[in-house]
């Protein structure tokens, strides 16, 4: 497991999306609620099992857009769908299945972080430099990346296209597509 880079912007943005209190998330997860605070602000960073954890948690709020997964699932394009927090597979088109190497549903419901290439770690660091967490609509971010092979998948070098979404319960999600 690789930590999440801007946890505390990412645990707000969630957490307020989902209408949640910072109580609630403390005591689901045995803290108190002053220590979601510092998580939130910054002072304060859980260890990598506890991020995920807490991701893990929020996402049970989470409901399935079936229209916007159809859409992505039947695209033509090489796109894929992830839990804005997370990372969180959501869906994935036939041509993006193709270029990973890999049955359109396995893997679905799968966190990609880990297999995020050097790359792809640098850009998301550098969303915590713009405004990408603070506002509703942030300006999509263009980048290359290398190509990488694990075990679970492949990923091909080229161009990737990050936008934002929100499914229909207001959850915000990535629009992942190679360009």
């Amino acid at each position: 497991m690789k930590p999440l880079p801007s946890f505390g912007r990412r645990l707000r943005q969630q957490r307020r999306v989902l209408g949640l209190k910072q109580l609630i998330i403390a005591q689901e997860l045995g803290v108190d609620q002053a220590t979601v605070s510092r998580w939130e602000s910054g002072k304060q960073v859980p260890q990598t099992k506890v991020q995920h954890a807490v991701f893990d948690l929020l996402a049970q709020s989470r409901t399935d857009d079936h229209a916007l997964r159809r859409l992505v699932e039947n695209s033509g394009d090489c796109l894929h769908l992830v839990d804005e927090t997370n990372h969180i597979c959501l869906a994935y088109s036939r041509s993006r299945a193709q270029d990973w190497l890999v049955s359109q549903r396995a893997m679905l419901g799968a966190s990609l972080w880990r297999f995020s290439t050097d790359e792809i770690r640098h850009a998301e660091t550098e969303l915590a430099d713009s405004d990408w967490w603070s506002v509703k609509e942030p300006k999509a971010k263009l980048f290359s990346t290398s190509e990488a092979t694990h075990n679970a998948i492949r990923i091909s070098a080229g161009a990737i296209l990050w936008e934002r979404l929100y499914l229909a319960d207001g959850t915000p999600v990535r629009l992942v597509s190679g360009v």
